[in-house]
């Protein structure tokens, strides 16, 4: 097949067709418009590139159509070819998105972007996101506003920031009630909550998820939460190793309760056991430690309206 030919096919077939045929489905909650998640079982993939790239979070497994097919069936690339030409005039399913297609990526710099946002008061619709739909501590919202983690977004959507060894902002994770994503042109390093100086380091995959395991814990003293923002980008790697190379570090990985949880969490084991730090395994009782926290605030609730429906003590009459 000539090269021109070989280009016209790659335009023609999309990674997601080649997914969707394979059995896997789109995991809407984890997806954004730019990064499209699929799972099949244990197995995921991220389509990219407006559905023209593809990467494996927990390999080094990226590449184009052709490699995708390749890397799903075990085949050659010759049969890759054969079954990827037999896709032609497929079109893969999409998420309904609350954004603009084309939303451009913002000329200014990301700490200047950053910086330009307001923190998040009480009574705004960003506080309003985190106290009543994530069940937030006001103690711990109050806590990451001290630390400048938290920046309000649009349509009452959070920042939480990602910042490198030095404390400057890379970018941020985007969470709201109708939207979740990253930073147009930002990266993701890793978001800090807590003791910075930390020896015990709780790794888990959302911001939301870092500040409600603090929550849990009561900011326990000596700790530091962290978030991977969801991926595992070579710059989140090796900012985790510097800190488990502390004097008595110890790593904990506090990741979901799922499949790409676990994966995650043998990551971290292995970051571990080459820094000879200490290596523990948190598992949240929900998916995520946020479901966890929204149960217990859920149980506490109902146990107050129990509370309130009992018949009052009456003294007895005096004869």
């Amino acid at each position: 097949m000539e090269k021109k030919e070989l280009e016209d096919l790659r335009d023609r077939v999309l990674c997601g067709v080649v997914l969707e045929q394979s059995g896997f489905a789109i995991d809407v909650k984890e997806s954004t418009r730019k990064a499209v998640k699929y799972r099949r079982g244990a197995e995921i993939v991220i389509v990219i590139h407006e559905g023209r790239g593809w990467f494996d979070p927990l390999s080094d497994a990226k590449g184009d159509v052709f490699s995708l097919a390749t890397h799903l069936e075990g085949v050659s690339f010759v049969k890759a070819l054969d079954q990827v030409a037999a896709l032609v005039g497929l079109v893969a399913k999409e998420p309904l998105w609350t954004r603009s297609a084309r939303e451009p990526v913002p000329a200014e710099a990301t700490p200047e972007r950053w910086a330009k946002r307001r923190k998040p008061w009480r009574g705004s619709m960003t506080w309003h996101y985190l106290r009543a739909e994530r069940c937030l501590p006001e103690t711990i919202i109050r806590a990451a506003l001290r630390s400048d983690v938290l920046r309000e977004g649009p349509y009452g959507s959070m920042w939480a920031a990602h910042v490198d060894a030095d404390g400057g902002i890379t970018g941020w994770e985007e969470r709201g009630p109708d939207w979740r994503g990253f930073s147009s042109g930002g990266s993701k390093v890793l978001f800090r909550f807590g003791s910075l100086d930390a020896s015990r380091l709780c790794v888990t995959e959302a911001a939301i998820d870092a500040m409600s395991l603090a929550a849990f814990e009561g900011m326990r003293e000596g700790s530091l939460y962290l978030s991977t923002g969801g991926g595992w980008s070579p710059a989140t790697e090796a900012a985790v190793r510097v800190l488990a190379a502390r004097p008595g570090a110890q790593l904990v990985a506090a990741t979901d309760a799922n499949a790409q949880g676990e994966a995650f969490a043998v990551r971290l084991r292995d970051i571990a056991e080459d820094a000879g730090c200490d290596w523990f395994r948190l598992t949240p009782p929900a998916e995520d430690w946020n479901d966890a926290l929204q149960e217990r605030r859920g149980q506490e609730r109902k146990k107050g309206e129990s509370r309130r429906g009992l018949p009052h003590a009456r003294r007895p009459r005096q004869g």
